[in-house]
């Protein structure tokens, strides 16, 4: 069992990280909160609802919007434009609108001009951007990141980094960069025994040391 009696609560405004070693059920977590898969036991609620049917889950994924680990994964169409606007055509919105909304968040995340871009050829960087573009097209009220630093260069990542500063809106983060999340969220909890452990739990902390030639490879034991 990778949770085992887990009680878990996002009030509005929350803005948490979540850092647990791999395998601990992180992801496991977020997919229990979209009705990717079911619980053997217990109870998902959101929004004051308790979710049983994939109609209740369909509810959910209209509010809370789920970042991939895989950028892959989230992105499907030919072009940037196509597949940001993909969402809000999904929701009912003209393609007029839908494309007008894919442009504000392009423009938002700083990719003017890549709405034509092909989406297979762009960067790994440049691929969960997009992948975020596709999630804040839907208007969220929630948001859910795993691991959204995997594979980005700097400067990419002090984009994303800027980004989730200026969102106003509930987020969880998983993160195994603590620098990152320190940044963006303002409590660190993490995963033992597939239990939560709030940041009054458990306490991180980064080691910080200097060599004379630290440009030199070397061990450390």
């Amino acid at each position: 069992m990778v949770l085992d009696h887990l009680d878990f609560e996002l009030f509005a405004g929350d803005r948490i990280g979540l850092v647990a070693p791999n395998g601990s059920g992180k992801t496991t977590l977020f997919h229990l909160i979209m009705g990717l898969v079911k619980p053997e036991s217990g109870k998902v609620e959101a929004f004051g609802q308790v979710l049983e049917s994939e109609e209740d889950f369909a509810m959910v994924r209209r509010k809370i919007g789920l970042l991939f680990q895989d950028a892959d994964d989230q992105l499907f169409s030919p072009t940037v434009l196509e597949d940001v606007a993909f969402g809000p055509l999904n929701l009912g919105k003209s393609r007029r609108e839908a494309i007008e909304i894919s442009r504000r968040i392009l423009a938002f995340l700083g990719l003017e001009g890549f709405e034509e871009r092909v989406t297979i050829k762009l960067s790994g960087g440049e691929k969960r951007l997009v992948s975020l573009a596709t999630v804040l097209a839907m208007e969220p009220e929630v948001l859910l990141l795993d691991e959204p630093t995997t594979g980005l260069d700097n400067d990419i990542r002090r984009t994303l980094i800027n980004v989730l500063q200026r969102l106003e809106m509930t987020m969880v983060v998983i993160s195994h960069d603590f620098d990152f999340l320190d940044q963006v969220t303002r409590r660190i909890f993490s995963l033992e025994n597939g239990r939560i452990l709030t940041d009054e739990q458990v306490h991180f902390h980064v080691h910080r040391h200097a060599h004379k030639m630290g440009r030199a490879p070397h061990r450390h034991h």
